[in-house]
């Protein structure tokens, strides 16, 4: 399996070793002993950067290895990795406002399910917990900005089984995904709208 370096270090930079490059339909599949590069999973779209003067196209979990997708062939060997940083710091921020949510949907008796973070289609679906009470988008907004305001800072545990991600004392999640250090970086989350449908709560929200 590829070490994910990602799980314990932002950093976006590093000298990687490269463990195998095979030829595919549409370029080349390189395998990472280790990998700073985020695979698309998660409800998170994948990192892209350079491996060497290779451009990493998408970057998805294999059976048993991260594979990245590269324009060109890379030697085996050592070489060095770059994330592409405006697309990484986004993705984060995105995926850290989703936490936010769904921190915020369960304070009211709601229970996460699933969430998307992907630019232009991020949203957080529900499902009624034990008592839920209504979920209002004006309402939501207010407490992410309060939390925001705090800048509360984000806290990893990992352990052998499972990491977790929480920002201040909020509850944390079992997640793989990429997160801003503090809430600050966020910015202002706008959140579009909150829609039920079939039994299913839907907020929909995108960063300003």
């Amino acid at each position: 399996m590829t070490q994910r370096l990602f799980f314990n270090d932002d950093a976006v930079s590093c000298e990687v070793e490269v463990i195998h490059c095979a030829p595919q339909e549409d370029g080349f599949a390189v395998i990472l002993c280790a990998t700073p590069f985020h695979p698309q999973g998660g409800g998170q779209p994948s990192d892209t950067g350079w491996i060497g003067d290779s451009q990493v196209i998408k970057v998805v979990q294999g059976q048993d290895a991260i594979v990245h997708h590269v324009s060109v062939p890379v030697p085996t060997g050592r070489a060095q990795a770059q994330v592409d940083e405006t697309r990484r710091r986004l993705h984060a921020r995105l995926h850290s406002a989703g936490h936010l949510i769904g921190v915020c949907g369960e304070q009211l008796g709601w229970v996460p399910t699933k969430a998307h973070h992907w630019p232009g289609e991020c949203r957080v679906s529900f499902v009624a917990g034990d008592n839920p009470q209504p979920l209002e988008a004006e309402a939501v907004q207010h407490t992410l900005a309060q939390w925001i305001a705090a800048d509360l800072q984000r806290h990893t545990c990992l352990d052998s089984e499972q990491r977790a991600i929480r920002f201040g004392e909020l509850p944390g999640y079992p997640c793989g995904g990429t997160h801003v250090q503090s809430l600050a970086e966020l910015g202002t989350v706008n959140v579009l709208s909150v829609s039920q449908k079939k039994g299913v709560l839907s907020v929909r929200y995108a960063l300003a």
